[in-house]
């Protein structure tokens, strides 16, 4: 029987500019696996955390930005992985920052700032396709679930 488990975040780091909002995509390192495929940020949630603070871990880690914004988006990624037989849940988090130098861990390679339009080019699964179009137009709309979905954390 499958095991239906929450146990990884997908952040989609975005920041405002003149020229509209723009995306942070980062290439993973090829001793990843998905070696070299385009993501936001992405990671494990460790035990006795929230999924919350593990987006706000995952993004200094990976980064080295921290948050300005945070909500939650409207939109559950999900995934089946043969290993271990079961099915992920994913939460999706926008998270706003005002700052356009990312300092790259180990897991990544490169990254880069592009548009929607670019973004869903670049990125392989569906799942991160719906979510990081959800953040957008979440974004563009200055929608309400933004504010009843907002994460409060210690700035």
């Amino acid at each position: 029987m499958n095991e239906v488990k929450v146990r990884v975040v997908d952040c989609y780091i975005y920041r405002h500019t003149l020229d509209g909002i723009r995306f942070l995509l980062m290439k993973r390192n090829l001793n990843k696996i998905y070696e070299h495929l385009w993501q936001g940020v992405a990671g494990k949630i460790e035990k006795g955390e929230t999924s919350s603070e593990a987006a706000i871990r995952e993004l200094k880690e990976e980064t080295g930005l921290s948050p300005l914004n945070i909500f939650v988006a409207d939109h559950v990624s999900k995934f089946y992985e043969t290993h271990g037989d079961r099915i992920n849940l994913v939460p999706v988090f926008g998270i706003e920052v005002d700052s356009e130098n990312v300092i790259l861990s180990e897991e990544h390679i490169s990254y880069k700032w592009v548009d929607i339009d670019e973004a869903i080019e670049t990125l392989v699964w569906n799942g991160q396709k719906k979510g990081i179009q959800t953040v957008n137009d979440m974004v563009i709309n200055n929608d309400d679930r933004m504010i009843w979905s907002k994460v409060e954390f210690n700035k």
